[in-house]
């Protein structure tokens, strides 16, 4: 079994440079972002999630992360392999009780259920959060960067640990890219789907094959798009029945 942790390490190994994710906020009214994560740059935004969760939260195999960012977003993404790295379990079901919350609503009702809560800011170029925060959450845009750019698990998750909880159904470490459609190996992806748990699993596998994503959020383009004409698309994800269309 590859844990998420080796599969990124194989890649960035392979080629450092080339990108991981490239993400467009095609919402209503968004920045209409274009943000690139190479490779290794996606390694540092894990490896520091990963410190944060790990020094700053005591979160280990058998703690439970819920994360509450929307998909497809370059910012779910690297706090899905953050949690996968410790050893964690991430669940994208709010009903699931957690550990610790991770989301754009720090004040919301998940938060009271929650010991800790990091906040975070969409926008790429976000330095802090944006509005006054409760004692004890963390400002992600703000604290992030104080943690280390390597990362070390304290402890090592089981084959049949759960990994994720999505949709009411568990997936163990062992499950993770079962089941997934086939994704040809070297791909430039388009993902567009809405499902969070999908989506994390995608961008594994996406990795785990050597390629790179093309994110949209909002509307999934039409084929023949420009934009991904010029991304050099060759590949459009698989979705899951009613998750194509505009973000939640």
């Amino acid at each position: 079994m590859q844990l998420p942790a080796h599969i990124l390490a194989q890649a960035v190994a392979t080629d450092a440079t080339r990108p991981a994710l490239t993400y467009y906020d095609d919402t209503p009214g968004g920045a209409g972002e274009r943000i690139e994560i190479s490779r290794a740059v996606l390694r540092t935004w894990v490896a520091k999630a990963a410190n944060a969760l790990q020094e700053g939260m005591d979160v280990a195999p058998g703690s439970v992360v819920l994360v509450d960012l929307p998909a497809p977003h370059w910012r779910l993404a690297y706090w899905a392999l953050a949690v996968w790295s410790v050893g964690a379990t991430l669940t994208v079901d709010t009903h699931e009780g957690a550990d610790v919350l991770v989301t754009t609503d720090p004040d919301s009702e998940l938060a009271d259920d929650c010991d800790e809560v990091v906040a975070v800011a969409l926008a790429g170029l976000a330095r802090t959060f944006g509005s006054e925060l409760r004692s004890g959450v963390m400002d992600e845009a703000a604290e992030l960067a104080s943690y280390a750019d390597d990362f070390t698990a304290w402890d090592e998750c089981a084959a049949d640990d759960t990994a994720l909880v999505t949709g009411g159904e568990r997936v163990s470490y062992a499950d993770l890219l079962s089941d997934l459609p086939e994704l040809p190996t070297g791909a430039r992806s388009l993902v567009t789907g809405t499902d969070p748990g999908h989506f994390v699993r995608q961008v594994l596998q996406v990795l785990a094959s050597d390629g790179s994503a093309v994110l949209v959020r909002g509307a999934a383009p039409a084929d023949g798009d420009s934009r991904m004409v010029a991304e050099r698309v060759d590949h459009r994800a698989g979705v899951p029945a009613g998750q194509v269309g505009p973000d939640r």
